[in-house]
């Protein structure tokens, strides 16, 4: 199953979902279509989502590209470079650990045409 998470600025993205964290995932897919607000954090954009889910297989830090729930916020991340937690240029650490569920398909840097506030949605293909 794939995922399209779309914005005026990027129009869609695609992302190939893996079941990494499966209950995170059953709960997510539940809830599409979702329509929300983006946020940037760095190198990442992410958004609420009407998600309560506790940590799954949760990561401390991602790679460029990688799709995630983040417990504490009830939001999705979409990661395309370092944040303000990185310790180093090549680290992607988001702000506390995060239940991966996908990666970007192409060029993740395309998400850095978001922009804070941008209308962003989210649907299953």
């Amino acid at each position: 199953m794939e995922l399209v998470i779309d914005t005026a600025a990027t129009g869609p993205v695609r992302v190939k979902l893996y079941d990494r964290a499966p209950q995170t995932l059953r709960a997510l897919v539940a809830t599409l279509p979702i329509e929300s607000e983006a946020r940037r954090w760095g190198q990442e954009v992410y958004f609420s989502v009407p998600v309560q889910v506790d940590s799954e297989a949760a990561q401390e830090s991602v790679e460029e590209g990688e799709v995630a729930y983040w417990p504490e916020g009830a939001a999705l991340c979409l990661f395309f470079g370092p944040t303000p937690a990185s310790r180093d240029p090549n680290e992607i650490r988001p702000a506390s650990p995060v239940n991966p569920v996908g990666r970007v398909v192409g060029d993740p840097q395309v998400l850095d045409k978001v922009r804070e506030g941008d209308a962003i949605s989210v649907r299953a293909v």
